[in-house]
């Protein structure tokens, strides 16, 4: 059973399931779990590893557009190194602070794997679903695209920016700000194309967007090998937490997010395309 059949397991026996957090009582609460074999390159610091996992599931909490209020981790390893664990508790403070949450701490167990989860909580009384794109909508995404994926090609030879890259703003006040103009919205950790399929999933829609439009990020021409390549870093390779969101009216969004919205396309009834042909349901996969 891959990642995918799972959730849908879950899902069917859990109606409320399938948003990027849970909402009870206006809480927003999502969680996280990382591991180093998957999750963080050889050359990844420990303050980029606690920054990144918590950064992970304030990410959802923005999807849903809600306030961070506040995160906790485990943090597991074969051993605890007070060097390591200084650094990650540092990384994990820094990325709350971006957000104006607070990191209040978390549980250490022995593990034969670096691996870290996270719990972010959050609030909100007018959470943003994946279920409410609507035909004639615009689809867009904060930020740029492919950041994570120029990171993991500069680890061997560029530790130093690869962390910078890896080391993202969760779009906590970009997620409150375009909660009143989204129909849908969800972030783009599992990548552009994925997530667009997962909302066209939960909303019985389509979508058809643009690739001139893509707003790739600038470390990608770094790390391309041609046109094909940069495409399928933007697109498919995932771990950006950006917001990938829909609305009725694109320009008032823009005007409201502090991060730069791009208009990819709009929502149709039925089909995920991209320059008019299928894109395919592929990204990042646990």
């Amino acid at each position: 059973m891959d990642e995918r059949a799972a959730l849908a397991l879950i899902g069917g026996s859990l109606p409320t399931a399938g948003d990027d957090a849970a909402v009870v009582d206006d809480l927003v609460v999502t969680t996280d779990m990382l591991h180093e074999t998957t999750d963080f390159p050889d050359g990844t610091t420990r303050r980029t590893a606690g920054w990144r996992a918590v950064g992970a599931s304030l990410s959802d909490v923005a999807a849903m557009g809600a306030d961070a209020r506040c995160a906790v981790a485990v943090y597991a390893a074969p051993r605890f190194e007070e060097a390591d664990l200084r650094a990650f508790l540092d990384g994990a403070r820094e990325v709350c602070e971006t957000v104006g949450a607070e990191y209040v701490g978390g549980d250490l167990d022995d593990h034969e794997e670096f691996t870290v989860a996270t719990t972010a909580i959050g609030r909100t009384d007018d959470p943003v679903p994946r279920s409410g794109a609507t035909p004639g909508e615009a689809v867009c995404v904060t930020g740029t695209l492919g950041r994570s994926a120029a990171a993991v090609r500069l680890f061997p030879e560029a530790p130093d920016r690869a962390n910078d890259l890896f080391r993202f703003e969760p779009r906590v006040a970009a997620g409150r700000a375009l909660a009143a103009h989204a129909g849908a919205m969800m972030d783009s950790s599992d990548g552009l194309a994925r997530s667009l399929h997962q909302l066209a999933e939960a909303s019985d829609c389509g979508f058809a967007v643009d690739a001139e439009t893509l707003p790739v990020d600038v470390a990608v021409d770094d790390v391309a090998a041609d046109a094909a390549d940069r495409r399928e870093l933007a697109v498919h390779y995932g771990e950006d937490f950006e917001l990938v969101f829909t609305t009725d009216d694109p320009a008032a969004a823009r005007a409201a997010s502090p991060t730069p919205v791009t208009v990819l396309g709009e929502v149709t009834e039925s089909g995920v395309e991209m320059d008019g042909e299928p894109l395919a349901d592929r990204g990042y996969t646990h």
